[in-house]
């Protein structure tokens, strides 16, 4: 039988977007949502409603000052949250709650046994640092998530692993000084794409040092490269034996997107889907959680992201 898989899908996750055009649109989901219909996918998951998180559960990461700043610019729709990437909307709030609490809640449904993995989409926004929004990310799902694991479920040893184009730094900048955060990000060469950060060096501070991986790619580098690289990332989460696997996989890295340099295909997504699979079947009982992240071509996303869940479904 096919491994359990929950999938989170419904028009409230799809509603974290801004605006048709915008590269991170609220039509992402349904690219996504259409294509795994048409492989049938649909039918092997177990579809779950999109959750919503609480205040409380936003601020395990993020600073009260930032969330109440989120609530206002949610009630005026005005402004940006960051610089200049990420404007506000009216009901912002609420759909980066949503995104938030979809996650937390397919935590909830791996480690009470409802399934093995599961899949959200519209997630894995890395860039949020905790005082403040960047690159499209309101709140940083990822950093709650590794805080909910520990606080909510005792958790420690928590792996994170990033594919996504653009380099997690709102993740590894609260977390390099943390031993147990277990951090891999393969990314596009910071000189080249925002953020500008993930240089090979940047391994850890203090205690957590050697317990952070960067890989920068260069542009341009497809398939033929991402394996060896890939290869380098499974042999160091395999060495820290984690508790439970976070998967940010963005499809940004795939040829053709129109804001990066890479040019993956969808067969990078499927194999880093299944050796995380196999790395969270040996250390954590399966628990692995993949999150959308990235990616403004649709059909990309669409691809990309039906091939790690088709991994996530095959059997054991």
């Amino acid at each position: 039988m096919p491994t359990p898989v929950c999938v989170t899908v419904g028009d409230e996750l799809a509603r974290y977007g801004f605006g048709e055009g915008h590269p991170f649109g609220p039509d992402r989901l349904g690219a996504f949502w259409t294509e795994a219909q048409a492989r049938g996918l649909d039918q092997q998951l177990i579809q779950c409603p999109p959750g919503s998180a609480g205040r409380d559960a936003i601020e395990r990461f993020h600073t009260p000052g930032y969330v109440a700043r989120v609530l206002r610019q949610s009630a005026s729709g005005e402004g940006y949250l960051d610089s200049g990437d990420t404007p506000a909307f009216p009901g912002i709030y609420d759909a980066a709650c949503c995104v938030v609490g979809s996650v937390l809640d397919a935590i909830e449904r791996i480690l009470d046994g409802e399934c093995r993995h599961a899949f959200v989409p519209i997630a894995g926004l890395h860039h949020a640092r905790r005082d403040s929004a960047a690159g499209f990310c309101v709140f940083n799902d990822c950093g709650i998530a590794i805080e909910t694991l520990r606080l909510q479920y005792g958790l420690q040893r928590i792996a994170y692993v990033d594919i996504d184009a653009h380099h997690g730094d709102g993740v590894f900048y609260s977390f390099e000084d943390d031993a147990d955060l277990i951090f891999a990000d393969m990314h596009e060469d910071g000189r080249f794409l925002y953020p500008g950060t993930g240089r090979e060096e940047e391994t850890g501070t203090g205690n957590a040092r050697a317990t952070k991986l960067n890989i920068p790619m260069p542009p341009g580098s497809g398939d033929e490269q991402f394996y060896p690289a890939w290869q380098r990332l499974e042999d160091f989460i395999d060495g820290y034996c984690p508790e439970f696997i976070l998967f940010q996989c963005g499809a940004d890295s795939i040829a053709g997107d129109p804001i990066t340099h890479l040019r993956y295909t969808p067969a990078a997504h499927r194999h880093a889907a299944q050796r995380l699979k196999c790395l969270a079947e040996k250390h954590c009982q399966g628990r692995l959680l993949a999150m959308g992240g990235g990616g403004y071509n649709r059909d990309n996303l669409a691809q990309a992201w039906t091939a790690v869940v088709e991994a996530l479904l095959e059997p054991a």
